[in-house]
């Protein structure tokens, strides 16, 4: 299909500008240098992983169609791991630890990290919105840090990191990986399992992915739970560290998530579960539980609408097409180029 090898062709030329060392000409690491941190907002407390080069895969009908790349490198891949955590609250809801995302965290008792004022009415739901409002710091980075960040559609007031008035729980929508570490932390002391355990054995497993993907916590972020010790880690690579996985295992991911949390026959997440990741936030519509939305197909606009994606920074795409019965992984693909891409693969495939 000449249509389909140009849409490739054009996804290779589009690869990420970044270095394949993942630090700038004066050292700092491309991520805190792209979304314009300084000292001491800036400080790298997680592993950096130099980066590999494009690759893709495009499964439809749940059979591949095209791969390029190297497809079974392993990379960083910055905010996916949010989506992997929305994966792992959903095992959480299912297992009965959290009885409602709409139940305050502070009357789970984890720790004192919600009972501020500020803090005490924020809900499960709040936290997998990013509409929490969580006020603090966590393993030496404090929420103001990312206060005002500009990620997709977002429009900011100040410059990212420039301290504002904080609001209610669930009336404002910030993209804040402080926020989102936090929300890992409660995981972690809800399962009192170290995270990568638990999505390696109830959900990488099941799913036939390889034993090469990792994710690397902070060297300050371990915790005592029950009297042992683990690493807890963050919903990202802001600050190093965070998923270092294949395309082909983000692929499996997406096509698990693409067939409603079903693999083989077998109920691997929650029932309704995927059905819960996809519903629209309130005051962000284009968000719904970690993962992005395609409302009025701003992201993309020539995907379906109820397309839905995993997106990290670098970037790093797992787009789950329904109306077309899609799953497409990009690595390493110029984000603002990505729409192109997008557009070219759907007219290819017709």
């Amino acid at each position: 299909m000449k249509d389909l090898k140009d849409a490739i062709a054009f996804a290779k030329s589009a690869e990420s500008k970044w270095p394949a060392s993942m630090q700038m000409p004066d050292g700092q690491f491309v991520m805190t240098y792209d979304s314009g941190e300084k000292a001491p907002d800036n400080e790298v407390l997680g592993p950096v992983t130099p980066r590999g080069g494009h690759a893709g895969m495009v499964y439809r009908g749940g059979k591949l169609v095209a791969e390029w790349g190297d497809v079974g490198r392993t990379d960083m891949t910055f905010s996916v791991a949010k989506s992997f955590l929305a994966l792992l609250a959903g095992l959480a809801v299912g297992d009965g630890l959290i009885k409602s995302l709409d139940d305050k965290v502070a009357g789970y008792k984890l720790d004192d990290g919600f009972a501020s004022d500020q803090n005490k009415d924020i809900t499960w739901r709040h936290l997998l919105t990013q509409t929490s409002e969580w006020q603090g710091t966590l393993f030496g980075k404090e929420d103001r840090i990312d206060h005002n960040r500009v990620v997709g559609i977002a429009v900011a007031d100040a410059p990212k990191g420039t301290r504002r008035p904080l609001k209610p729980p669930g009336t404002f929508y910030e993209y804040n990986d402080v926020r989102v570490n936090r929300l890992s932390l409660c995981l972690l002391q809800l399962f009192k399992e170290p995270l990568p355990s638990v999505l390696k054995r109830r959900i990488m497993d099941p799913i036939g992915a390889s034993s090469t993907w990792k994710w690397d916590g902070y060297r300050n972020s371990a915790v005592t739970i029950d009297g042992k010790q683990m690493v807890s880690v963050p919903g990202g690579g802001h600050w190093g560290g965070g998923i270092v996985i294949s395309a082909r295992d983000l692929a499996l991911m997406g096509l698990l998530v693409a067939q409603g949390g079903k693999w083989e026959g077998k109920e691997i997440l929650h029932p309704g579960w995927t059905d819960e990741l996809v519903k629209p936030c309130p005051v962000a519509p284009f968000y719904g539980l970690m993962w992005w939305l395609n409302a009025n197909r701003r992201q993309f606009a020539a995907a379906s609408e109820r397309s839905h994606f995993a997106l990290g920074w670098g970037s790093h795409i797992v787009w789950i097409d329904p109306d077309n019965d899609l799953v497409t992984v990009l690595r390493w693909i110029d984000r603002k180029q990505a729409p192109q891409f997008v557009e070219r693969l759907l007219g290819a495939l017709g």
